[in-house]
């Protein structure tokens, strides 16, 4: 079986995610992610990709993506992801020892409407989902803390969104999201399907032939 269709247009807006090779560790300490930072905004030179929110997490990252080209995602993550390997390795002096991440990043397209705002949401409280911190915006490598500080961080690696943060953002991303949204969200991440109201996702769906995001997993049963 092929590997399914991947969306990626110019202007759209998608979340993308990727996780260490059997769910390992990827960042060790602090400097680990610092560099990784620092590939982002090497990449963003190389294939212009508009950042919209992240989090770097030990054993993966999740970021909020909106590629000014066709394709610019992919090409964006993927070279981050090959140099990123490629450093990793020589830092670590581990060359030949296996893969560092799992495979090819998981990827869905996003309404640019409150779908996009959850999708935030859920990206910049994954620190605290996962008990690293007592605050959302504690944790330092990813869009919340960037956005609060009141210094540009370098290197620079945020876009402005294409609508506007909700009042009391950072308290509305350190309260949980609900069962319902996180399964979509899970969902979707599993996937590949877009996350939005019905009629745009059926609209999405067709235009960029991603029916098979919406099939039940398996064969089709036998008509008896």
């Amino acid at each position: 079986m092929g590997r399914p269709k991947r969306a990626d247009q110019a202007g759209g807006i998608y979340h993308a995610l990727n996780r260490g090779n059997a769910r390992a560790t990827v960042f060790h300490k602090p400097e680990d992610y610092d560099a990784f930072e620092r590939i982002l905004a090497e990449g963003m030179q190389r294939y212009p990709c508009r950042i919209l929110a992240y989090q770097l997490m030990p054993n993966h990252w999740h970021f909020v993506l909106q590629p000014t080209d066709n394709g610019g995602m992919s090409n964006f993550l993927r070279w981050v992801s090959l140099t990123h390997t490629m450093r990793l390795h020589a830092h670590y002096q581990t060359s030949g020892e296996g893969h560092i991440y799992q495979g090819r990043f998981k990827s869905f397209p996003v309404q640019n409407n409150n779908h996009f705002l959850l999708v935030c949401r859920y990206a910049e409280r994954n620190a605290l989902r996962a008990g690293l911190v007592k605050r959302a915006e504690d944790w330092k490598w990813g869009s919340l803390s960037r956005w609060l500080d009141h210094v540009e961080r370098q290197p620079q690696l945020l876009s402005s969104w294409p609508i506007p943060r909700l009042p009391n953002w950072t308290e509305r991303v350190n309260e949980p999201l609900s069962h319902q949204a996180l399964s979509a969200i899970r969902n979707c991440i599993a996937r590949g399907r877009p996350l939005g109201d019905s009629e745009w996702v059926e609209s999405i769906v067709g235009n960029l032939g991603l029916e098979s995001t919406l099939r039940p997993h398996g064969r089709p049963k036998k008509e008896s």
